[in-house]
This record gives C-alpha cells, sequence and structure tokens, in this order.
C-alpha cells in the first residue's frame, strides 16, 4: 500500500539529495536531515535558507509557516492515535502529506491499526531517507539534470487525493477546499496562498462540519 509514496519518495528525495551536493554540503547531512527533521518542502526550503544565510530566526519563522498545515492533518488523528502506545509519538512526528492520505484511504482493523499505521510511517519515512542519500552521493560523482523532478510529489499527493476522495462518503469538504484553493490561487499573494486557503479551508469545515456531515 506505500508503493505510490515509494514511486513519489524516491525521486524527490534524490531531488532534495542533488540540491544539497550542489550546495557543497557533506552527503551525510541529507541523511541526518532526513532522518531528525523529515519535512520534505521543510528540507528544501532550509537549504534555500542555508544558501542566503538566514538567521535561526528566519529558517523558524519560515519553517514554521511551511508546515502549519500540519496542525490539521494532527487534529483529524487525535482520536485515532490517542489509545496507541508509544508508538504514536513517532507516528506525530512522521505525519506527512502522504502518510496521512494513506492513514485516511486504507480500512484496517482497529486492532491491528497501531502496528499497521507505525509500519506504513517508518516505511514511507525510509523512502525519503534512500531518496535523498542516494541523490547526495550522486551529486558528487554524476553531472544530473534534474529540472522539474520536484513535481513528483504535487503528483503524489494529487493521486492520493483522488483516491480519498472515491474512497469517502462525503464529498463536500473536498469541493469546499478545492474552491477555496482556487479562489486562493486567484486571490492571494504566491507566498501567502498555502497557509490563507488551509485556514479559510479550516475554519469553514470546522463551523459547518455539522451540516456538511447531514447533507451528505
Amino acid at each position: 500500500m506505500t508503493i505510490p509514496v515509494l514511486m513519489g519518495y524516491i525521486p524527490l528525495g534524490m531531488a532534495f539529495g542533488l540540491l544539497l551536493s550542489q550546495l557543497l554540503i557533506p552527503w551525510y547531512y541529507a541523511f541526518f536531515m532526513s532522518l531528525f527533521i523529515f519535512a520534505g518542502a521543510g528540507q528544501f526550503l532550509a537549504l534555500g535558507l542555508f544558501a542566503s544565510q538566514a538567521t535561526i530566526l528566519e529558517i523558524g519563522v519560515a519553517t514554521f509557516l511551511l508546515n502549519l498545515r500540519h496542525t490539521f492533518y494532527g487534529l483529524s488523528m487525535v482520536s485515532t492515535f490517542k489509545n496507541f502506545s508509544w508508538k504514536k509519538h513517532y507516528m506525530i512526528f512522521g505525519l506527512t502529506d502522504e502518510t496521512f492520505a494513506l492513514l485516511k484511504t486504507n480500512d484496517i482493523a482497529d486492532e491491528h491499526k497501531e502496528n499497521a499505521y507505525f509500519i506504513i510511517t517508518a516505511l514511507n519515512q525510509s523512502y525519503w531517507i534512500l531518496g535523498s542519500v542516494i541523490g547526495a552521493v550522486l551529486g558528487n560523482i554524476v553531472p544530473f539534470d534534474y529540472r522539474g523532478i520536484e513535481f513528483s510529489l504535487t503528483a503524489l499527493f494529487v493521486v492520493l487525493s483522488i483516491d480519498l476522495y472515491n474512497k469517502s462518503k462525503l464529498h463536500k469538504p473536498f469541493l469546499i477546499s478545492l474552491i477555496i484553493g482556487l479562489v486562493g490561487m486567484l486571490s492571494f499573494p504566491s507566498s501567502k496562498m498555502l497557509i490563507l486557503s488551509l485556514s479559510i479551508a479550516a475554519i469553514i469545515l470546522i463551523l459547518f462540519k455539522k451540516v456538511l456531515e447531514d447533507g451528505n
């Protein structure tokens, strides 16, 4: 069930590793960043900030805003994780966009959820680590043109979102979020589009949760 993530994380992780090597950062930084940060887009952002010699405060604020969307994922998983053992701490750490989509689209029996969710999270992170290390090592050995490879994560998330839509009985939240996203692309500055659109969507879905559930 994690094969789609494997196909997305390996090339995107390689893109991260290649960019890291282009900045003349030792390859093992790719391993440790992917092991202890595991933030996908946040790691790309960190490299750009490192290159521009940004301050710790600037890096912290930019990373916080970029990953603020994970708050909404986490809130929706609270009831699922609350009765899990120590493994829930790692699952919270590893709850990426793609892992969240997989956990929500797979019908796993309650008694097997904790172990299955833990394994899914660990596998997904291992794919990212593997891809980033391969990219960092290759970047120091082989000239490589990786323009456009960063789109693989966007494509992967679109596929997982469609799968989640097809398996869900509630379609209105998807449609509302899609409309808000499109309006945000046309109305908001590109640098603030994601956080503003997510905030508006979250507020609307929370306020009208009961209406949306009753209407489906």
